[in-house]
């Protein structure tokens, strides 16, 4: 998105982008969709909202769909190992070129540059994702407020205020999960009113992406529910995995294996209609934010603690994805050619499956 967004289309500035990744970060749902959500609202309203997000979402789900229709209709899934084993080096590069150029836009001083080393830190070893995002944007409001007061004196309330309501953003997240998670019954049968509920409070509720869905998704629809079977949502998660476009895109596989094509659409729309109402009610806060000196500087913080997060989990995944000279091969092409030509990364993903493909077919 940033590639074509801000490099190839001009629609923005890189900071402009950061700011939207921020706000992105802040609220609950899939912060890819969110993204383009985002991006359709700037260009052209409510009615570009709702184009970026039936394109970005539609052709994925219809996707997934089919492979919902053959799994029930013949009980497995192609062969996808291939595929995931040579893209994903792919991906690894193209995140890392979207960090480094996002940097230069969001890391704007030597202290937001160390605030962001913190948070790269304390990222890497499993501190919370809201603690992380709203306590660097606390900590850089805080010393905003501090540098900005005559004499250096610090203005204590407005730094109190800062706290309270730092606190007060990963307090009520944090309890309405743990509700989320921690009050559901198991239902005598399924139904589309109980799906429905369910993915609703999943697009309400859930932050960390899409990889957080999966603890969710077992927690109630295995473990407690018992609607579908460790098997089943392994294959889910594969699909969500290998077909293009968000991984909240396994909702519609999990419908589809509950309830059939109502069920599919069902789950579809429920995990997806908040992401559209929340991002429709805050993405004109944003500028607003921005002019206001002391909300900068905590979308600031907000900024260099989201590019952090966005390293640290590069890193991890670069760790699974990287297994063998092959796939470091891979990653330093496709990382070169990122970084010394403008070149659109979707030819990249394609190349990298064709390679992937023939790889697997040669050693067959």
């Amino acid at each position: 998105m940033k590639d074509e967004v801000v490099a190839r289309r001009r629609w923005m500035t890189e900071a402009e982008f950061l700011d939207l990744l921020g706000a992105t970060n802040l609220i609950p749902g899939p912060n890819s969709t969110q993204m383009a959500l985002h991006i359709g609202l700037r260009r052209a309203g409510w009615a570009g909202l709702l184009a970026a997000g039936a394109c970005f979402i539609l052709p994925a789900a219809i996707v997934v769909y089919v492979c919902a229709w053959a799994y029930v209709r013949y009980g497995s899934l192609p062969q996808t190992e291939a595929l995931l084993y040579a893209v994903k080096p792919v991906i690894i590069a193209i995140v890392a070129r979207a960090i480094f150029g996002l940097a230069r836009a969001g890391v704007k001083n030597g202290f937001l540059a160390a605030l962001g080393v913190v948070a790269l830190l304390l990222a890497l070893r499993g501190v919370d994702v809201l603690v992380l995002l709203f306590g660097a944007g606390a900590i850089a409001g805080m010393v905003d407020w501090a540098w900005g007061t005559r004499a250096g004196q610090v203005r204590f309330s407005g730094v109190l205020r800062m706290l309270a309501l730092a606190a007060a953003m990963v307090v009520v997240p944090d309890a309405l999960t743990r509700f989320h998670t921690g009050t559901s019954s198991a239902p005598a049968a399924y139904g589309l009113l109980p799906l429905s509920g369910f993915f609703l409070k999943v697009g309400l509720t859930l932050y960390g992406g899409g990889y957080v869905l999966i603890a969710f998704l077992r927690d109630e629809l295995v473990r407690q529910w018992h609607w579908l079977t460790e098997s089943q949502l392994l294959d889910a998660i594969a699909v969500g995995q290998v077909t293009p476009g968000p991984l909240f895109t396994t909702a519609t596989f999990i419908g589809y294996l509950v309830g059939g094509l109502a069920g599919a659409v069902t789950a579809t729309v429920a995990i997806f209609l908040p992401s559209f109402i929340l991002v429709g009610l805050s993405g004109p806060l944003i500028p607003r934010l921005r002019r206001s000196r002391l909300a900068g500087a905590f979308l600031d913080g907000v900024n260099v603690a989201a590019l952090a997060l966005m390293a640290a989990v590069t890193a991890q995944l670069g760790a699974a994805a990287l297994v063998d000279v092959y796939t470091a091969v891979i990653a330093i092409a496709s990382a070169a050619v990122l970084f010394r030509y403008r070149f659109n990364s979707a030819w990249l993903i394609l190349a990298a499956a064709v390679a992937g493909s023939a790889k697997y077919g040669l050693g067959r």
